[in-house]
């Protein structure tokens, strides 16, 4: 016997999430993960957690007994402990001071697509809290020829293919993952290849659609989080401490918090002291609930019931009075008496101020569903170069649509809500519509700033269009000899046009700078047109006190008669927008005005 079983110790488990873009095979895996379980040993003796699927180390090993000549491992833990659900919304909460509640994650890439938005996301965050990784490259059973080996190792159903096949993985795990890796500074392999797995990170190719891979999956898994945690392996001991992950309604019982457990030993009736928005929550555990014994795989469905005790890693339901002041991401920890409470409230508050969000004068509104989430949201905003006037978990209220409205006096264009897996409360819409504020809403990260950065490039598109639109833009045109049709009230003559644009409504100037009249229409060809470019010949009116023979004569150039507001825009904002011939042009007008008035301080 084991000194910690003959002590009573026990060894915690290690925690693992999975991250990963979506639509890459994040919910697919877990189910498969837990699946393979269930099929590999009798489901009465899989036990399943709140948020959370603990896969016993006697499963990994009978799962990975094909690969013991490759991956030699003997496991001490007692197994792994899966977050149930997928994505790094989720993992944000797993937060504590100085890093993650998560020992390790899964990063699932689609072999077939690549790196998405969402996977540089996930290694971002990986990185910021130092948590190790592997890659399981996804859907290997889509790639071209490939014959499907249901559940056998990855490493068997490979030597079973077809040579270009192997090839087309080979290429596909190198040009979509390995090559990804390195490029964001991490050396990484094929795991069966990998010398040394806390320098190379190991890809392990999988189909979590056909069970192929995924021995080597939780083999590789389990040895490398053992080995990664040797120094750090704990036993479940001490007053427990872990983290929220969701706030709920607990039928026939009130408010109840779903935490994951991370460390320790929690029981029926233990103070425990966590977060809200509005202070610290002292309270004693009335009721833990966890699920009955695994009979099938879904989760929602199950019961749960009472238990005396949870030693960590665990998913638990804790029913206490006053849960309803929590929030989710906040730690949660056990006090030995009433005085100690006191000492862990003032410790939770700091964490929780720690996420307090510096805010900008102008910039947007955010709102969030945990404190995790929150903080990764700004944390992205931020990165974006996107500022923030408010940031606070729940939902959409009259006050954030009142600081929307305050931020449109600044800068419109940030005038908006950002709102994270959160409701928007009917007096907030109200105010919203009342005032013209966007709320967007989304529970996926990337997608919900996808939005509105969508959204806000096409305003401030829209934007730049309609300001072009009231520039009067550089233009030259001389008076075809011979074409004069009318000499007066309103002039109507024949123009070439020399270089750049002209347009009804453009005023326009002689060569020595004095106005002579407003171009009232255009006519090419018999037919109205809105403007004419460099090369065309048209006929065009002239209103204003305007007399061809005495203010203007055939032959002579006109340009068009740029303000000294439009020059600066032109040659400031949007230099980029005139053609080459426009710029010519521009160069013209402004000798022009520079010596009919000194004072025009425009030079190129």
């Amino acid at each position: 016997m084991s000194a910690e079983k003959q002590s009573g110790k026990r060894l915690r488990q290690p925690i693992v999430v999975v991250l990963g873009h979506v639509d890459h095979g994040k919910t697919t895996l877990l189910d498969r993960i837990r699946g393979t379980t269930v099929t590999a040993k009798e489901p009465g003796l899989i036990t399943q957690h709140v948020g959370a699927s603990l896969v016993p180390a006697s499963v990994i090993e009978k799962l990975a007994e094909p690969l013991k000549k490759i991956i030699p491992f003997k496991l001490i833990i007692p197994g792994l402990l899966f977050i149930d659900t997928p994505g790094h919304e989720v993992f944000t909460n797993l937060r504590r001071r100085g890093g993650s509640v998560a020992d390790f994650a899964i990063l699932v890439v689609d072999i077939n697509e690549g790196f998405q938005q969402q996977t540089y996301e996930s290694i971002e965050i990986l990185r910021q809290r130092k948590v190790p990784f592997i890659v399981a490259a996804n859907k290997i059973d889509k790639i071209p020829g490939w014959k499907p080996h249901p559940n056998e190792p990855f490493l068997v159903s490979y030597q079973k293919q077809a040579p270009r096949v192997q090839e087309e993985l080979e290429r596909r795990l190198w040009d979509n993952v390995v090559a990804k890796l390195y490029e964001q500074g991490f050396q990484a392999d094929r795991f069966d290849r990998v010398k040394d797995f806390t320098r190379t990170v190991a890809v392990v190719p999988v189909s979590a659609k056909t069970g192929e891979g995924i021995p080597e999956l939780l083999a590789v898994l389990a040895g490398l989080t053992q080995r990664y945690l040797q120094h750090r392996l704990r036993f479940a001991e001490g007053p427990a401490k872990g983290v929220i992950l969701e706030i709920r309604e607990q039928p026939g019982m009130g408010t109840a918090a779903d935490v994951i457990i991370y460390d320790g030993v929690l029981r029926r009736g233990d103070i425990i002291v966590t977060g809200g928005l509005n202070g610290p929550v002292i309270t004693r555990v009335r009721a833990l609930l966890m699920p009955k014994p695994l009979q099938e795989i879904r989760v929602a469905k199950r019961e749960l019931e009472p238990v005396e005790e949870v030693y960590a890693a665990a998913g638990v339901r804790i029913v206490a009075p006053g849960l309803e002041e929590a929030v989710a991401g906040a730690p949660i920890l056990v006090a030995q008496d009433e005085e100690e409470a006191k000492k862990l409230a003032t410790h939770v508050m700091k964490e929780i101020e720690s996420l307090r969000i510096k805010t900008d004068k102008e910039g947007v509104v955010v709102k969030a569903d945990t404190l995790g989430s929150l903080e990764a949201l700004v944390e992205t905003l931020r990165r974006r170069g996107i500022p923030i006037r408010y940031a606070d978990v729940g939902p959409v209220a009259k006050r954030d649509v009142i600081e929307a409205v305050a931020s449109k006096e600044i800068n419109k264009f940030y005038a908006v809500i950002l709102a994270f897996n959160v409701k928007t409360l009917p007096e907030a819409e109200e105010e919203a519509r009342k005032h013209g504020i966007k709320i967007f809403t989304n529970n996926v990260i990337y997608r919900l700033l996808e939005d509105f950065e969508k959204w806000y490039k096409e305003q401030i598109e829209a934007e730049k269009r309609k300001e072009l639109e009231q520039l009067i833009r550089p233009g030259k045109i001389r008076i075809i000899p011979g074409y004069v049709f009318r000499r007066s009230n309103p002039a109507i003559v024949g123009v070439e046009v020399l270089g750049g644009i002209i347009k009804p409504g453009y005023p326009l100037m002689r060569e020595d700078g004095k106005r002579i009249g407003t171009i009232m229409q255009i006519q090419d060809r018999g037919k109205t047109v809105q403007e004419a470019r460099a090369g065309m010949a048209v006929a065009i009116s002239i209103k204003g006190h305007v007399l061809v023979g005495r203010h203007i004569d055939e032959g002579d150039v006109l340009y068009t008669d740029i303000p000294e507001r439009h020059a600066i825009l032109w040659l400031t904002k949007y230099k980029n927008e005139l053609s080459d011939d426009e710029m010519m042009v521009l160069k013209e007008i402004l000798k022009i005005k520079r010596k009919q008035n000194p004072a025009f301080a425009i030079t190129l």
